[in-house]
């Protein structure tokens, strides 16, 4: 849980602080709130200033600020966390105040801010404003820009919000170590102009890959082809908070690629346009429909879209390898071979043995077979209707009349319509008559 000591959301001022202007106020240290809770929690709803749809981060939460002056003032630390990813496995990560990604930074076009950020881990570090406009000095490139932050070491980043949009954050020290131990967070500019670009839900999350050796839980940070988890918000299917949205709501969700790799993002039973980039809102001009839409490596890609389906529909990328956990790598391919007489032999010294992919990997997702501890079966989650056989970037997204306004909460399963759900066919099932 949150642990703020009196820091009241947006609106909270710390009394005898004065309105003056420059770095004489950095000079009191806030606050730095902390979570390590795996769920969604609700969106920061600002209690003055310009007004705005806060976003809500999968599994994760945004960073409480204080005024201070006409500065907002937020406070990271980085420091060693650990990440559960789904139940039955936790990581050992680098990340921000408690979890990684670190929690959503959010604020308005024009907004003053200044971040302090405390080092808490066993190596100097820096914090890159990821796409923001700012002075050379704050772009927090560490030896080109600045000093690195060196250990128990706090910086402070002072700079003006010059344009709305979706940007990160992320180290530019120790970068292929940090940022493969977990290191990253989302940074939301709005519009100052509150009639601008405005929808009713704004959903957000990172793209993240690890390399983790079954049974362990420390990354292989050297590695760069051959990840075995692929994360939303250093979480993984079923772990992966789904996405309730209200029948009509126009919804946003923005999507930040800091893994290795491209993902085309697929979402079913809607159309959607590509709205926003890390450089900027894309003009209505050049929208066009799309279902799938590919996030490149280090780049920020946002849909708009009307929920006008109800039910619920799958969210994931389309890389199939990507919608598996750990222990679908490097598995042998048995397709078609005939396994009885080894079978036997090994059952004979292995009573228990279970002979596995002679005809598909489906068995997979409904089997709960032993594991090493901490390790996640290569493919898990049931629906109302059966095992759904994904893992990694594989999510819900959940369209409900009844939902209100500001409900967040998993509604559960989709009551379908009665003659609405695919049904066997129980005619004759002789061979179908075919044409040469």
């Amino acid at each position: 849980m949150f642990t703020r000591r009196g820091l009241v959301g947006a609106a909270a001022v710390f009394a005898g602080v004065g309105v003056v202007s420059g770095r004489a106020q950095a000079a009191s240290l806030p606050e730095a709130p902390r979570t390590t809770t795996n769920t969604m929690q609700p969106p920061l709803v600002p209690t003055s200033g310009p007004d705005y749809q806060p976003v809500v981060t999968l599994n994760g939460w945004t960073l409480p600020w204080r005024v201070n002056g006409d500065w907002k003032e937020f406070h990271l630390v980085a420091e060693p966390v650990e990440r559960e990813f789904a139940p039955g496995m936790t990581a050992r990560l680098w990340g921000y105040n408690g979890q990684s990604p670190g929690p959503t930074i959010e604020c308005v076009e024009g907004d003053k801010v200044r971040i302090f950020v405390t080092n808490k881990l066993p190596e100097h570090t820096t914090v890159h404003w990821h796409g923001m406009l700012l002075p050379n000095g704050m772009d927090g490139v560490g030896g080109l820009t600045q000093p690195h932050i060196e250990p128990d070491k706090t910086f402070v980043y002072e700079f003006q919000i010059k344009e709305s949009g979706t940007f990160m954050y992320h180290p530019h020290s120790d970068e292929m170590v940090q940022m493969a131990m977990g290191m990253m967070g989302m940074f939301i500019v709005h519009p100052r102009d509150p009639k601008v670009r405005r929808v009713d839900r704004d959903f957000i999350f990172m793209m993240s890959s690890y390399a983790i050796d079954p049974g362990t839980s420390l990354p292989r940070v050297s590695e760069m082809t051959d990840f075995n988890m692929w994360t939303w918000n250093s979480r993984v299917f079923p772990g992966i908070d789904p996405l309730p949205v209200r029948l009509g709501d126009r919804t946003r969700v923005r999507m930040a690629n800091l893994t290795m790799t491209n993902h085309p993002i697929h979402l079913h039973g809607h159309h959607f346009s590509l709205t926003c980039t890390d450089g900027g809102w894309v003009p209505e001009s050049a929208q066009r429909p799309e279902t799938t839409i590919d996030v490149p490596v280090g780049a920020i890609r946002a849909f708009d879209v009307i929920a006008n389906n109800p039910g619920d529909w799958a969210f994931h990328c389309h890389k199939s390898h990507h919608t598996m956990n750990a222990m679908g790598h490097n598995t042998r391919n048995f397709i078609g071979a005939k396994q009885k007489a080894l079978t036997k032999a090994i059952r004979s010294v292995v009573p228990d043995y279970m002979p596995m992919g002679s005809a598909g990997m489906a068995e997979m997702g409904a089997m709960e077979m032993p594991m090493p501890d901490n390790t996640l079966p290569m493919m898990t989650g049931f629906g109302q209707f059966g095992p759904i056989e994904m893992g990694g970037m594989f999510t819900v997204v959940k369209v409900r009349e009844s939902l209100a306004r500001n409900d967040y909460r998993d509604p559960g399963p989709y009551k379908n319509p009665e003659g609405t759900v695919a049904y066997e066919f129980k005619g004759p099932t002789t061979e179908p008559a075919r044409r040469s």
